[in-house]
């Protein structure tokens, strides 16, 4: 499931990013069967990081020396959030290819979230660009319930003001 800049830029305001993140729920044979397709297809992957991250419920990133995009990858959590963003992901054309993306609404949660651990202001902008896009079409009950469930009704407020400042 694509997620981050790509699902914010895709369900808001398009911005340049250099990453793709990507959800994903393999076994562990899975992990390293992308690991040898994304070595085989050129890309540098560390097989002990992407175990450990499969091991942990992490991530791990695979790049591309030659243009410098980095893949991450991140192992589905074991928590309930996380397990219903990945249930109700959605199908998306993207530049032509069809590919599985968060829901806006989940796609706002996790900014959030990253937001409130790393302090990132970029998060609450990409909230705020997505809430101008799509405010009338949100499940915001949806929203406010996992806002409540994670403790992020700060970050949430501090998105909602940089949507009324624009």
């Amino acid at each position: 499931m694509i997620t981050g800049s790509v699902a914010s830029s895709y369900h808001g305001e398009p911005r340049a990013t250099r990453d793709l993140d990507i959800v994903i729920d393999p076994d562990r044979g899975g992990i390293v069967r992308l690991v040898d397709e994304l070595v085989s297809a050129g890309l540098y992957v560390d097989r002990d990081a992407a175990l450990a991250a499969f091991d942990g419920r992490t991530q791990f990133n695979a790049i591309d020396a030659t243009s410098g995009w980095k893949i991450d990858f991140l192992i589905l959590k074991d928590r309930p959030f996380s397990r219903e963003e990945f249930a109700r992901r959605t199908s998306a054309d993207l530049l032509g290819t069809t590919a599985s993306i968060a829901t806006p609404e989940d796609t706002i949660i996790a900014k959030l979230e990253w937001s409130a651990a790393s302090g990132s202001d970029r998060q609450l902008q990409d909230v705020a660009a997505m809430l101008d896009v799509g405010s009338d079409s949100l499940d915001l009950a949806y929203i406010d319930r996992w806002i409540g469930d994670l403790g992020l009704r700060a970050a949430w407020s501090r998105a909602r003001a940089l949507q009324s400042a624009d």
